[in-house]
């Protein structure tokens, strides 16, 4: 059968019992098929007493795994002693079932041979040696997964490979908590976007590194053998590696590196990384802590370590380089703990090498890497941590990190991590991912479905990361100089998370990519599922405006990077306050630092003209920015009346009206205008005067006013046929273009909201139409090429659209009008139960049920909320944070009767 390698489910063979034909001896007997210890020779695997007689035959040994209750499966693995004198190179698979599967080549060197199948159910399975070459024929291991039916808990269906041949730097992290400061991940491509980072088709792992944020990186590391000279770089200790033997889950990464013959293992704390190192071989073990040289999104540089024992590092790493901005140099502080002495700690700095280090002081200097960019190459400097170790021994390895101190990271590990049982901490981070993803659970739908709504899911929670230390200490960079997107000599103040009258933390600081329109994605689904961290990042976002005056666009390490355009912080405030989630901060106090942005000076960046004309001119993105402002004008506007601000709220809600100064009627589209009111230029595919769109793209972005749109075309029928005409232009390239290129594009932000607009020009039929048709051909791939569109998923938004349509909820407006309402489409599934939070909500779950659902069942028959009558395409969230149920009967064909009487308020 043709081997397919997927992420998710734990091996099940360790609950069964194993019974063999016959074993050399007792310690190399049954209990070895199903211990875990793969590629161990003469050590935890079954040996046959067989022999090969004087004509090449064999006597068929066997092994069986019996379970005590049936088991659904789907994949067995099977991996031979990796003994070049005994090789067991065919078999049968035989099930209780009565079936039975033919193996054929199984590897020589102990590698795995993955065997897939139709999912069957068994309560037995048995394999028996059909080939072998030599004597004493066994096998290393039996590995055996369960199929989806058997899926037990949320963590099972995530699948981290999806898109990671696309993915940022950032994308994929496996070894990190939800929201945890710690990061770390294998890294396989040393580059930042399209496939940087952890790229599924690569062959070989450079290293470990700790930190994987939005331009912040640093300490890689790396477990060697044998003599390696850590000078020459990452290319010299690199190490292949198979896909085969991986275990990828959230909280969990399992790989062998066939160089050095060594099992890697990690999991974490929020604010400590966690590894084992087994060896399979006796050898001399190197664990590399590489502290210089360009990791994939900054660079290491002016490194520290000191030797406090022979089982304990500790120093810091500055990070510089950062391509979109940010501070110019932010440290990390890390202590690094070992299990057990190190005979001998030697360094590292550039080609020198130094024996016997009880300090080490990295170099400072970095040169350009690419001509015009930010990047920098930098000495490769470090410590290793040298053994002597056994076949069959463990080393144990944890780094604590820290952003403000030493003292800090250390407490961080005492605090968070301070025994060596990883097993436990693995089920811990397992546990809280599993209780994370689980507050919404579906039924229904296919198993693909399932496993991209759970790894949309991970996405979701996983890419911003805390940057406060356990005791809420953390590092504030607002203070320098701008230059660009940039910070420069941007000074480390260290400063304290305000608590509560029990000394607990208010709330915890971030380290994000830009919240640049996630109105359509994260402000929704976080305020969901998740409340609180709609509640958190507000505070956060504001707290970053009283330390330096702005608030972030994309906040770096304390600091600010200007990445992207306009106030995006606007939205998921008022969104967070109009929802009444706002607890964490004063509602007063952040109305006014949002209305301090918006005003000359602030993150809005508005000026004369944007005051005077109503719209920016000339100038990138002019028109993209005009309508991003004017939607974030009128989001302060919500906010300024729940709060009785009528001047306020009638001026912001004037200045949010200046698109219509750029509708060109004659085109029925938005198109940049120069200073003198003259069209920049005629061509509505041209990303000329658009922040990563076009007019096609950009025009429906009006979400605070699409009915005025509508006016201004002609009526809802126009408005309604050009947007319908531009999604069947984009449907053969599965409404996905580059940056401003085509009609429809939901690779990136501008997009996001398109397919939801027919729902406000009175045909909610297209948004379930279309909502349908772009969840399954742009985010219905689960393959390690497609899943995301295949340009910008940045940290969760693209899986949050994603995630959203599958559930059949959005919100035009990002549930940022005084009275939120959340717009209604077809689930994919047949029910969604989404658990409330009882600190935010006063009900217990809201449950979504489709009835009659299919493929070719799009369409919204009737709707029931709370078993009464439905007839509005939108329900209001304080329905929803009550609990209760929606339900939904679905059909082959359009309902246009239903949800074409009301719009909301």
């Amino acid at each position: 059968m043709l081997a397919k390698v997927q992420a998710g489910p734990e091996n099940i063979a360790i609950n069964a019992k194993a019974t063999v034909s016959a074993a050399i001896h007792a310690q190399l007997g049954a209990s070895n098929v199903n211990d875990g210890m793969v590629y161990f020779d003469d050590m935890g695997e079954w040996v046959s007493d067989s022999k090969m007689n004087f004509w090449g035959g064999i006597n068929y040994p066997w092994a069986q795994l019996d379970w005590d209750h049936p088991q659904t499966i789907n994949k067995v693995i099977v991996y031979d002693r990796p003994n070049s004198q005994s090789h067991t190179a065919g078999g049968t698979l035989f099930f209780s079932d009565g079936t039975e599967i033919s193996v054929t080549a199984i590897p020589n060197n102990g590698a795995p041979k993955v065997i897939t199948f139709p999912q069957k159910t068994i309560k037995w399975l048995r394999f028996q040696v059909t080939d072998g070459n030599g004597g004493n024929l066994g096998l290393s291991e039996i590995e055996v997964f369960p199929a989806p039916v058997d899926y037990k808990d949320p963590v099972s269906w995530v699948d981290p490979y999806i898109e990671t041949t696309r993915g940022r730097y950032f994308f994929f992290v496996t070894g990190s908590r939800p929201f945890g400061m710690i990061s770390s991940a294998p890294m396989t491509r040393n580059k930042n976007q399209m496939g940087g980072g952890y790229n599924y088709n690569s062959t070989e792992i450079l290293g470990f590194p700790q930190v994987h944020g939005w331009m912040l990186s640093g300490i890689n590391i790396m477990p060697t053998t044998g003599v390696i000279n850590p000078s020459n770089g990452e290319e010299h200790w690199k190490s292949s590696f198979s896909h085969e033997d991986e275990i990828v889950q959230p909280g969990y990464h399992k790989v062998f590196l066939d160089k050095y013959r060594t099992w890697v293992e990690q999991t974490s704390t929020d604010r400590v990384s966690f590894y084992r190192f087994k060896y399979t071989q006796d050898s001399k073990s190197n664990i590399l802590v590489n502290l210089g040289g360009y990791l994939s999104t900054t660079t290491m540089t002016d490194a520290e370590v000191k030797k406090i024992s022979n089982k304990e590092i500790e120093g810091s790493v500055n990070t510089t380089g950062r391509l979109w901005g940010g501070p110019d140099n932010v440290k990390i502080f890390y202590v690094i703990q070992f299990d057990r002495p190190f005979e001998a700690l030697d360094g590292w700095v550039g080609e020198k090498n130094y024996s016997d280090v009880s300090s080490l002081r990295g170099d400072k200097e970095v040169v350009p890497k690419n001509s015009g960019q930010s990047y920098y190459d930098a000495k490769t400097s470090g410590v290793k941590a040298i053994y002597q170790v056994r076949k069959g021994e463990e080393i144990q390895m944890k780094i604590a990190i820290s952003y403000t101190s030493i003292e800090n990271a250390r407490n961080n590990l005492v605090q968070e991590c301070s025994d060596w049982d990883f097993d436990k901490v693995r089920q811990d981070s397992k546990m809280e991912w599993n209780d994370w993803l689980g507050k919404i659970q579906i039924k229904g739908g296919t198993n693909e479905q399932k496993i991209k709504f759970y790894t949309d899911l991970w996405h979701v929670l996983l890419g911003r990361h805390k940057i406060d230390d356990f005791t809420g200490d953390y590092p504030d960079y607002t203070k320098g100089l701008r230059k660009g997107s940039h910070t420069i000599n941007a000074q480390l103040k260290i400063r304290s998370v305000p608590k509560d009258e029990k000394g607990k933390l208010k709330f915890h600081m971030y380290n994000s990519d830009a919240f640049w329109l996630t109105q359509w994605n994260l402000n929704i689904l976080w305020g969901l599922a998740w409340p609180e961290m709609l509640d958190e990042f507000s505070s956060s976002l504001i707290q970053y405006a009283d330390n330096g005056g702005l608030l972030p666009r994309g906040p770096n390490a304390g600091g600010y990077s200007y990445i992207m355009t306009g106030c995006p912080a606007t939205p998921l405030i008022v969104s967070t306050y109009t929802k009444g989630i706002l607890t964490k901060v004063d509602s007063e106090h952040a109305y006014n630092v949002m209305k301090l942005n918006h005003m000359p000076g602030g993150m809005l960046e508005v000026d004369q003209d944007y005051l005077n004309k109503g719209y920016f001119v000339n100038g990138w993105g002019s028109a993209g920015r005009t309508l991003e402002a004017n939607f974030q004008d009128w989001c302060l506007s919500q906010m300024a009346r729940g709060l009785n601000k009528k001047k306020d709220a009638l001026y912001f809600l004037k200045r949010s009206m200046g698109w219509k100064e750029l509708f060109r009627k004659e085109q029925n589209l938005i198109y940049p205008k120069d200073a003198a009111g003259n069209w920049l230029h005629n061509d509505p595919l041209s990303g000329m005067g658009w922040v990563e769109a076009n007019a096609w793209q950009g025009t429906w972005s009006i979400s605070h006013d699409i009915p005025g749109l509508a006016k201004m075309m002609g009526g809802d029928d126009i408005l309604s046929d050009k947007l319908n005409y531009a999604f069947e232009q984009a449907e053969p390239t599965d409404f996905v273009f580059g940056y401003g290129d085509g009609y429809v594009s939901y690779a990136n932000q501008p997009g996001c909201s398109n397919a939801h607009v027919f729902n406000y020009a009175g045909k909610p039929w297209l948004t379930q139409h279309w909502v349908r048709k772009v969840n399954n051909q742009a985010f219905g791939g689960i393959t390690p090429d497609k899943g995301y569109g295949g340009h910008d998923e940045d940290q969760g938004q693209m899986g949050a659209v994603s995630a959203l349509m599958s559930i059949g909820l959005f919100s035009l407006n990002g549930t940022s009008s005084l009275e939120p309402v959340y717009d209604i489409t077809s689930p994919v599934f047949d029910e969604i139960t989404i658990k409330l939070d009882q600190n935010y909500y006063r009900g217990e779950k809201f449950v979504i049920k489709a009835y009659n659902n299919s493929e070719n069942n799009m369409y919204i028959q009737k709707a029931n909320l709370n078993g009464k009558l439905h007839e509005k395409f939108f329900f209001d969230h304080k329905d929803f944070s009550n609990g209760g149920i929606l339900e939904l009967w679905l059909g082959p064909k359009p309902n246009k009767k239903w949800g074409v009487k009301e719009l909301p308020n």
